[in-house]
Formats: C-alpha cells, structure tokens, sequence
C-alpha cells in the first residue's frame, strides 16, 4: 500500500477510535509506520491528512449505502436493505461519530464531508420514498424528506444507543422498530 493511503487509512482507524481530538499525528505516523518527513510530504499536517480521511469515510459509506439502496425491489425492501446492512454498531459510524466532535464541527472543511454524507444519505433515502409513494407503496401524504431523515437518524441513533450499552441489540431493536413502523405506514395508506 502506498505511503500516502496507508496514513489516510491509519487516519481514518484513529478518527473513528479516538476522535479528532484525541489523534495525535505522532499516534498515525506510529500505527502508519512512517516517519514524519513522510506524512509532511504528502499532507500540510493533521486537518490536511483527517480532511482526507474524512472524505475517504465518506465515500465509502456513500457506496455501501448506494450498494443496497440500488438494488432491485419494493421501496420498502430497498430501505430495508439498507437498515438490516451489516455494520460495526458497537464502533459507532465513521462519518456520524465526527458529528460529535467539536473541532470537526468548528473547522468547515472537515465538517463538509460529514454534512455532505448525510445530506446526500437523506436525499437518496427521499428519492426511494418518493418513489415508494409514486407506486402506492406509502400514503400520498408521507413526506419523503421527513421519512429519510427519520430513517437515517434511527440508524445514527442506534449506532448512539449500541455504544452506550455496549451490545448491539439496541441497534437491531431501533432499526426493527423503524421497519415494523414503515410495514405499519405501508399497510395503512390509502
């Protein structure tokens, strides 16, 4: 692996570990097994480096969700694809946990990424609503802005609640929950 993706990757692991904060650029340059010179030649310094790492984050989550929202099938089954996605709820979301970050927050370039992720997971969660409205799947009256942003919430909330608990059983009973009220919603419309 090159020098340059192996400091993003080390990057991304100690963000979603320790925060941005807590990430020092001597604990990447450690884990990365690179010497300074080497992470000043590829990145001005640690915003730098977490911005890239940030947006690689970002990027990835964007396609693992687009992999099961893409698919085939009911809208209801594709955002069902996308709740029941395995995921590493006790680690909490790579790009949701820089939410919770105050430097992240007050710096605009990396919280861009994080801002641009879920804009973007809530507008593509809209589309397929939409969608699933169009075809009487859901009730003329669901807001589909409304019921992407409650469904990507539920699955940031359960990353929240599985970490505080340390199991991911809250995790599973959120997303369970917002599936059985979405069949509910189904079931209802007319």
């Amino acid at each position: 692996m090159a020098t340059q993706d192996r400091l993003i990757e080390t990057m991304q692991e100690l963000l979603r570990e320790r925060g941005y904060t807590g990430t020092s650029p001597k604990a990447v340059q450690q884990r990365a097994g690179v010497g300074q010179g080497s992470m000043y030649h590829h990145f001005t310094g640690k915003p730098d480096l977490a911005a890239a790492a940030l947006r690689r984050s970002a990027e990835q989550l964007r396609t693992r969700a687009e992999q099961r929202m893409a698919g085939p099938g009911t809208a209801y089954e594709r955002i069902e694809g996308y709740l029941l996605a395995e995921r590493e709820s006790l680690r909490g979301c790579p790009v949701g946990r820089m939410a919770q970050d105050a430097e992240v927050i007050a710096d605009p370039e990396l919280r861009a990424p994080v801002h641009e992720t879920f804009e973007w997971l809530c507008g593509r969660l809209a589309e397929i609503v939409a969608e699933g409205r169009a075809a009487g799947e859901f009730p003329a009256d669901t807001d589909p802005a409304d019921l992407a942003a409650a469904v990507a919430a539920v699955v940031q909330g359960g990353y929240v609640l599985a970490r505080a608990a340390d199991s991911p059983e809250p995790f599973q009973r959120a997303v369970h929950g917002v599936l059985a009220m979405l069949r509910a919603c189904s079931a209802t419309k007319g």
